[in-house]
């Protein structure tokens, strides 16, 4: 009798080739089972004042303090990313647990009308959420969506990507170690296949998504038939506008570092680097030179800037990116290939004279690539930041704040951030528009994106003892 493979989620270290764990596809039973404890513990959780969660919020908070070192090396060894950045990445995600823990409460009270304290707006919990969540930000992204949702009484189902299960399931222990009733965030590591069950059990009320248009369309679309909510955050091809009048040393910084943290994968970032004629050969050098200047290698060595790529197949399809670019006519500065032995590196790399009609223009390269655009002016700066399918977040850079402002105002994109970096922070939401998606995470819309926002109007009369013997009402 010949053996049974059984399917695997694989996370493979991309620094090396090497093999770091492997995980097993649950089948039917293995996901309803992992349901049925997400439902125990949302019915555990549903009930616990704000309060109590903020206090466990701030007990996660000081695990992953404790365990920054240990989790980060997971992260790099699963996929790829610099070691500094995956610590920044581990603290990043427990500054927000404290900032919630902080102003989270208040987000749930409830709120008032201008029909008087009779009517007020309450914001409870529906149940349990699907996430189903990308790799290249292993520990935040599943953070930046789980925060707001189990902060405001929800469960969390979280499908990972299938090369960081491991980051997953540490995020799931340290949750229980805090006090969050077991089940409550919970881990599915299923085939993608089995998502479309997933959604339609009853115990499931809404879906999250990060990833690519495909499977947020294909997400979406069977949630919509189940009539359940979904947001998706689908990636973009962000603008980075520089102007004539930028403090050009700041701005080449920005859009160099934000181009290559990560080594370029990351959803909101310098994508498409637009840059006013009469500074642009300057800037475009100046570019050139920072890009070169980065130190590649090693992950697990602190002094590395740009690591591989998480995934062998993510490298070639930037490669073939490049490659169409360059056959288009873009100009290639720095880079524009692999680097040579084990592990799935890219060079760092600058393409310019990049034109609306090419590859790096029109689709979104998610990794080390930094693609220059010369724009006329300001309105032409507009006008091709605004032709994409995509509309995540951009950025202005001037020295004309008014000016930005009211550029903001007239981009198609779910975030603007004048003179500095797309980032995401829990003080602001996060989300797009056009293919980018719909929804919000972070600040208090990504708590009440999966409430029931309920309307309560007690309309009870509200008699005095002589009146209602008169039969007076009010």
């Amino acid at each position: 009798m010949g053996t049974i493979e059984v399917a695997v989620a694989k996370s493979t270290n991309p620094a090396t080739g090497e093999d770091v764990a492997a995980y097993p596809y649950l089948d039917e039973e293995g996901v309803l089972d992992v349901v049925r404890r997400a439902v125990e513990g949302f019915s555990l959780w549903r009930d616990t004042t704000p309060a109590a969660r903020a206090e466990i919020f701030t007990r996660l908070a000081e695990l992953l303090r404790r365990d920054t070192v240990k989790l980060a090396a997971v992260i790099t060894a699963e996929m790829g990313k610099p070691v500094t950045q995956a610590q920044a990445e581990v603290t990043k995600c427990a500054n927000m647990l404290d900032w919630y823990a902080e102003h989270g409460p208040a987000m749930l009270k409830d709120s008032p009308t201008t029909i008087g304290p009779e009517a007020y707006v309450s914001y409870l919990p529906t149940g349990t959420v699907l996430a189903v969540m990308p790799w290249n930000f292993p520990v935040w992204q599943i953070f930046r969506g789980a925060a707001p949702i189990i902060l405001g009484g929800n469960g969390y189902l979280l499908k990972p990507a299938s090369n960081v299960v491991g980051c997953a399931l540490a995020l799931e222990a340290l949750w229980e170690e805090a006090g969050l009733p077991k089940g409550t965030f919970a881990v599915v590591n299923c085939d993608r296949h089995q998502i479309p069950a997933i959604i339609n059990h009853p115990a499931i009320t809404g879906v999250a998504v990060t990833g690519g248009t495909v499977a947020g369309q294909s997400v979406a679309a069977e949630a919509g038939k189940a009539l359940k909510k979904v947001i998706l955050e689908l990636g973009g091809s962000d603008p980075f506008i520089v102007l004539a009048d930028a403090d050009l040393d700041k701005a080449v910084e920005a859009a160099a570092t934000g181009r290559m943290v990560n080594a370029g994968q990351v959803c909101i970032s310098a994508k498409r680097i637009i840059v006013e004629q009469a500074v642009y050969n300057e800037f475009t050098e100046k570019l050139t030179a920072r890009v070169e200047s980065f130190n590649v290698g090693d992950p697990t060595d602190p002094e590395t800037f740009v690591g591989p790529m998480a995934k062998e197949d993510a490298l070639l399809d930037v490669d073939d990116q490049v490659k169409r670019s360059i056959a288009e006519g873009a100009e290639l500065r720095a880079g524009g290939h692999r680097l040579p032995g084990a592990g799935s590196f890219y060079a760092p790399t600058v393409l310019a004279g990049v034109t609306e009609s090419m590859t790096a223009f029109k689709e979104e390269i998610f990794g080390p690539v930094a693609t220059v655009i010369p724009a006329m002016d300001a309105d032409d700066a507009l006008a091709k930041a605004n032709n994409s399918e995509f509309g995540l977040s951009a950025a202005i850079w001037t020295a004309d704040s008014a000016k930005a402002r009211a550029m903001a105002r007239r981009i198609d994109a779910g975030g603007v951030f004048i003179n500095g970096l797309s980032v995401s922070d829990p003080r602001i939401p996060i989300g797009g528009v056009k293919k980018s998606g719909f929804g919000r995470e972070l600040s208090y819309l990504g708590v009440h994106e999966f409430t029931n926002i309920q309307a309560v109007w007690d309309q009870t009369p509200l008699n005095t003892p002589d009146e209602a013997a008169n039969g007076v009402t009010q």
